[in-house]
């Protein structure tokens, strides 16, 4: 540590300056002034969407060597004008947990450990799967045979964090599929 001297007063600083309030350059310190916000350093800003609910306030990310260093409400969002709520202005601590999880786990059945598989194997797993209960479970007639054309082997439960829109594609999704089992958590 330097050695000590009272120029240095916040005091002293104030009258010789002329800032008779203090509520200026001379109650800031040297580590104040030097300080610059992570945002100013950022390789590149992205927009985004806040992924916790159906709102849909939008997100500027900033990201500095391929890693989001700030997440801030965008002020050219019409729903959110700028602003997030306390869960939305954390989610760049959702992004940069270290124990968050980013490889695809399967868990076969029977089976007590998880495996790591591509997402290519479990997007074609799924798939499968889905066909496979659709052609499975599908009825074309009823008994008095009266036509159907649905599936009792596919429901969807949506969640309340995607959007309207994202909403409206997954209803044309399962109705296109012959699903009539459709909810939506935020329905609940």
């Amino acid at each position: 540590m330097g050695r000590f001297s009272f120029l240095q007063w916040p005091v002293v600083r104030q009258l010789t300056t002329g800032d008779a309030f203090g509520r200026g350059p001379s109650v800031t310190s040297t580590k104040t002034q030097n300080t610059e916000p992570r945002t100013v350093t950022a390789d590149k800003v992205v927009q985004s969407v806040c992924p916790y609910c159906a709102v849909g306030c939008g997100q500027r990310i900033f990201v500095k060597d391929n890693k989001v260093v700030q997440i801030e409400g965008d002020p050219d969002s019409p729903i959110s004008r700028g602003r997030l709520c306390p869960k939305g202005a954390a989610s760049e601590q959702l992004v940069n947990a270290p124990g968050r999880v980013t490889d695809v786990l399967y868990r076969a059945p029977h089976s007590t450990d998880w495996e790591k598989i591509s997402l290519d194997t479990a997007m074609d797993m799924i798939a499968e799967r889905f066909i496979e209960a659709r052609r499975a479970h599908w009825q074309d007639t009823d008994e008095h045979g009266r036509p159907l054309n649905r599936t009792m082997g596919i429901a969807s439960l949506g969640g309340a964090t995607i959007d309207n829109e994202e909403n409206y594609l997954a209803k044309k999704l399962f109705t296109a599929a012959g699903a009539v089992q459709m909810e939506n958590q935020a329905r609940i």
